[in-house]
C-alpha cells in the first residue's frame, strides 16, 4: 500500500488508479485487523484508539417508532385506568416490549407482532395444561424439570429453524413468567388468566399499532436516504460542514448499512457515488488550499451545490488546466497530480450519475 502511494505516475488516471488500489488494500488491512481482534491474536499490535462517533442515518423512522410507542403505551394505560384491571400494569409491560422490540423490523414488524401474539396465545394454553393438570400431581424437582422441559425444549429447538422463529421466541420467553413457579405453588386460576390475558392483550395492542401506524415503506426510506446523502454532499461542497475523510465515509456508511433490501443496484451505486464525490472534494479542497487555489475551486463546487453537474464538470476542467500550468505540475509525485486525479474522479462520477446529482434540492 505504501509502495503504491509513493509510486510515480505520469497521468492523473494512473495516479487515481494507484491511489484507489492503495485504498482497497487499506480496507483489506482493516478487515484483517478485525479478524485478528476476533481471534484475540496476541502478536497483532493494538491500533490507535479512535473516538466514538454516534450517528443516526435518518431521524424520521426513529421519531415514528417513538410516536407509535407513546400512543400504544398511553392507550393501554388509559384502558387500565378506566377498567381498574388488576393486570393492567402487566399489559403495559408487554405492549411496551412488543412495540419497541419489533419496531426495528420495519416493514416486517406487523407480521412479526402477529406471530409473537400467536406464540403467546399458544404459551397460555401450554402453561395452563402444565400448571393445572401436570404440576399438581408432581412433588419432586426432577418431575418439575420434566414438566417444564416438555414445553421449553421443543420451543428452544424451534428457535433453530428459519421459519416461525418469532412464534417460538414468544413461547420460550413467556412460558416461565406465565407459569410463575414458586417453592409453594399457588394454583389461582383467576390470577393466571388475568396475567395470560394481559400478555396477549399487550402484544395484541402492539400488533394493532403497527397496522394503524405502519412503518415507512422500503421505497420511501430508500428515497429519503439518497436525498439526505445528496443534501449532505451539497452542504459539504458549500462548506457548511467540514468532516474529515473518515467522518464523511462513516456518515455515508451509516446510511448504506440501513439501506432496505429492496433497494435497486442503481440506488446503491448512487449512494456510493455520493461517497466517492464527497471524499474527493475533501481531498481536493485540502490540496487546493495548500496550493493557493481555494478560490478557483469555489466555482465548480458552487455548481455542485446548485445541482448542475455539467457546469461543475466544465469548471473542474478549467481548474485542471490551471493546475497543469503550475511549475511543479510535471513532477510525478506532486500533490498537483493527486488534485488532477480527484478532478478526474469527480467529473466522471458527476457525468455517470447526472440524474442523481442534478436532482432538485431535497426537502
Amino acid at each position: 500500500m505504501r509502495a503504491l502511494s509513493a509510486q510515480p505516475a505520469g497521468t492523473p488516471s494512473l495516479r487515481l488508479l494507484t491511489d484507489q488500489t492503495a485504498a482497497v488494500l487499506a480496507g483489506v488491512c482493516h478487515a484483517l485487523d478485525g479478524l485478528a481482534l476476533l481471534v484475540d491474536d496476541p502478536a497483532r499490535p493494538l491500533s490507535r484508539r479512535r473516538g466514538m462517533r454516534l450517528g443516526v442515518p435518518d431521524w424520521l423512522p426513529a421519531l415514528l417508532n417513538a410516536g407509535r410507542a407513546f400512543v400504544t403505551i398511553g392507550a393501554v394505560a388509559l384502558f387500565w385506568i378506566i377498567t381498574a384491571w388488576p393486570s393492567g400494569a402487566f399489559a403495559i409491560t408487554f405492549a411496551a416490549i412488543g412495540v419497541t422490540l419489533l419496531a426495528p423490523r420495519a416493514d416486517q414488524a406487523y407480521a412479526a407482532a402477529v406471530g409473537f401474539m400467536v406464540g403467546a396465545g399458544l404459551t397460555v394454553a401450554f402453561a395452563a395444561i402444565v400448571e393445572f393438570a401436570v404440576l399438581p400431581g408432581l412433588e419432586t424437582f426432577a418431575g418439575f424439570s420434566l414438566a417444564i422441559g416438555l414445553v421449553l425444549v421443543p420451543a428452544g429447538a424451534g428457535l433453530a429453524q428459519p421459519r416461525q422463529t418469532v412464534v417460538f421466541t414468544a413461547m420460550a420467553a413467556n412460558f416461565i413468567p406465565l407459569l410463575a413457579p414458586t417453592n409453594q405453588m399457588s394454583y389461582d386460576t383467576v390470577q393466571f388468566y388475568n396475567n395470560a390475558s394481559a400478555i396477549v392483550a399487550g402484544l395484541g395492542a402492539a400488533a394493532l399499532s403497527f397496522r394503524l401506524l405502519p412503518p415507512l415503506s422500503p421505497a420511501f426510506r430508500t428515497r429519503r436516504l439518497l436525498a439526505l446523502a445528496l443534501r449532505d454532499l451539497r452542504r459539504l461542497a458549500a462548506g457548511a460542514i467540514s468532516p474529515t475523510p473518515d467522518g464523511w465515509q462513516g456518515r455515508v456508511y451509516d446510511r448504506l448499512s440501513v439501506f432496505p433490501d429492496a433497494a435497486t443496484p442503481l440506488q446503491r451505486a448512487q449512494l456510493l457515488a455520493a461517497l466517492s464525490v464527497g471524499t474527493e472534494i475533501i481531498r481536493l479542497r485540502d490540496i487546493a488550499r495548500r496550493l493557493g487555489l481555494g478560490a478557483d475551486l469555489d466555482a465548480p463546487l458552487a455548481a455542485v451545490v446548485q445541482g448542475n453537474g455539467a457546469v461543475a464538470s466544465e469548471r473542474l476542467a478549467g481548474l485542471d488546466q490551471a493546475l497543469m500550468l503550475l511549475p511543479s505540475a510535471e513532477t510525478e509525485t506532486s500533490p498537483i497530480l493527486r488534485a488532477r486525479a480527484s478532478i478526474l474522479a469527480i467529473s466522471e462520477v458527476l457525468t455517470e450519475h447526472g440524474a442523481y446529482f442534478n436532482a432538485p434540492e431535497p426537502g
